[in-house]
């Protein structure tokens, strides 16, 4: 058990991630590590409402849940880890924590970004930082729901 999934997701907890990426993680802990919603009380309290019921959620900070992670604290739980950025998923990896697979769900258009597909959008510096993971050893796909076609990181790297 543990950490079943990795989702980035710039909006973090919604719908698909409640409704559809919990049941499939059939997750027990929903964890959303931000630096900036571990701080405010207003946004952690909307996304505790949107949790489906008998699911836990942490939302905390990076420091707080490597600490955490290594510890064992979520030894027993299944988790779906939600983050808004690869940087954050590379960070964890370096320090030891397992992360199975990645999968990339919203990472939105930007004037800095290449658009990939309709949810995903990188820079270089991020396609590479995704790349550094799966040289880890850690599987990366972009998909958007469970139920949309799952698309290996290497066809966005051709």
């Amino acid at each position: 058990m543990g950490i079943k999934l990795a989702r980035i997701d710039e909006r973090l907890v919604h719908g698909i991630v409640v409704t559809q990426w919990t049941s499939t993680t059939n997750a027990q802990r929903i964890m959303v590590i931000d630096d900036v919603v571990a701080e405010d009380e207003m946004r952690k309290s909307a996304m505790r409402m949107s949790k489906p019921s008998g699911v836990g959620m942490s939302l905390i900070n990076e420091k707080t849940a490597i600490t955490n992670i290594k510890a064992g604290k979520y030894d027993n739980h299944n988790v779906l880890l939600v983050v808004n950025n690869v940087e954050v998923l590379v960070r964890l990896a370096k320090e030891g924590i397992k992360i199975p697979k990645v999968n990339i769900g919203i990472m939105l258009d930007r004037p800095e970004r290449k658009k990939y597909e309709k949810s995903f959008a990188a820079t270089e510096n991020e396609l590479q930082l995704l790349k550094e993971l799966e040289d880890m050893g850690i599987s990366v796909t972009y998909q958007f729901a469970p139920s949309d076609k799952e698309v290996s990181l290497k066809e966005y790297l051709k």
